[in-house]
């Protein structure tokens, strides 16, 4: 049976293999790390604790496909294999999707609808991810 990983590699695809590097991993790890302690944060802008909270879970989960040995060209492609990297559902890739989709109004056509929910939303799936990240067994 093809992984997903496998389907999604190859020639103008989103993945290619590549063996995990344990330096680049735990500097993914370190950067989502400092940047969801900064999202955290109350007294910063809605808009910055969004955007460090989403550059966050990006991290993470990067960290996470890195982990399996693979490099993405494509960052919605980190958000939809969430659930072969952390095993985690529809509850959480659903909310950074959906962020995926807000961060790129905003970039794109200067667009930034956000609210207090979805910061609050955004944050708890960002701490989840950064959760299952941590419980990967460490590389050699």
């Amino acid at each position: 049976m093809t992984s997903a990983f496998e389907n999604l590699s190859g020639p103008g695809k989103a993945l290619r293999a590549e063996p995990p590097d344990k330096r680049e991993f735990e500097g993914l790890v370190r950067s989502g790390q400092a940047r969801l302690s900064d999202a955290l944060n109350t007294s910063l802008s809605i808009e910055s604790r969004f955007d460090l909270a989403y550059n966050a879970a990006h991290a993470f989960c990067l960290a996470a496909l890195r982990w399996h040995g693979y490099r993405s060209s494509n960052r919605y492609a980190l958000f939809q294999l969430l659930p072969h990297t952390l095993d985690l559902g529809p509850a959480v890739w659903r909310v950074l999707d959906k962020c995926h989709n807000i961060r790129n109004l905003g970039e794109y056509e200067g667009d930034l609808n956000i609210d207090d929910r979805i910061v609050t939303d955004l944050l708890t799936a960002c701490q989840v991810v950064a959760e299952r990240v941590n419980a990967l067994t460490p590389l050699s």
